[in-house]
């Protein structure tokens, strides 16, 4: 039987993606890797009992102890490789990544951002600013995207997009809390399966999936 994937899942607040992580891990959903890790920015972030709750081990990498953002990267990059993990998911980790870091697990950091890129994403485009830009644009349809990581941000190359339609009396959390039922904790749990099943193979900025019987010859 192939070893499982060891994941590692970044966060900063409540962790609703973690917990769709979770629990796609005890559907069965994820199934070729196991979440090894929560690490948090934050020790007050409720990620952490999610995760304590799920008898997963946890480690706060507080930002405010490393001010210099290189060192701080490189104090996760330390705590990564000491885990041996093999794919790193940001789920609603506030911090950009330094090159280096990003370098270091070059196509095995996944995140999940919550619109169709390359629509409102890059520098700026976070939470609920994200669905304010939706709607005041004006567009009918948004939903989520996930992405390799790379040097540029929202800029690696996409693996899996939902789409998610606007309605007219929706309000920037009314499209955020939908965003994240209807897209985000479903292609998210989905694409950490093909990654650890080992089923995405990257063509410059195409990622494609493999059948499961293609897999052999990776």
């Amino acid at each position: 039987m192939t070893e499982k994937k060891r994941i590692a899942v970044l966060v900063s607040g409540g962790g609703t993606n973690l917990q769709a992580l979770i629990d796609a891990e005890k559907s069965g959903i994820i199934k070729s890797g196991t979440i090894s890790l929560v690490l948090s920015s934050s020790k007050d972030a409720y990620a952490l009992t999610r995760a304590s709750d799920a008898g997963i081990k946890t480690l706060v990498v507080e930002k405010s102890l490393h001010p210099d953002r290189d060192e701080y990267s490189a104090a996760i990059k330390d705590a990564l490789i000491e885990a041996k993990i093999d794919l790193v998911i940001l789920a609603g980790f506030m911090y950009i990544l330094t090159p280096s870091l990003i370098s270091a697990f070059e196509n095995r950091i996944i995140n999940v951002h919550p619109a169709l890129i390359p629509s409102f994403c890059g520098d700026g485009y976070y939470g609920l600013h994200v669905h304010e830009a939706a709607l005041s644009y004006g567009v009918k349809v948004t939903g989520a995207t996930v992405h390799f990581v790379s040097a540029v941000t929202d800029g690696g190359p996409v693996i899996l997009q939902k789409a998610v339609e606007i309605h007219e009396d929706d309000t920037p959390k009314t499209l955020q809390r939908r965003v994240m039922e209807q897209a985000e904790w479903k292609i998210l749990p989905l694409a950490a399966e093909l990654f650890c099943a080992g089923r995405l193979r990257i063509e410059g900025r195409i990622v494609r999936i493999l059948e499961e019987t293609d897999t052999q010859s990776i």
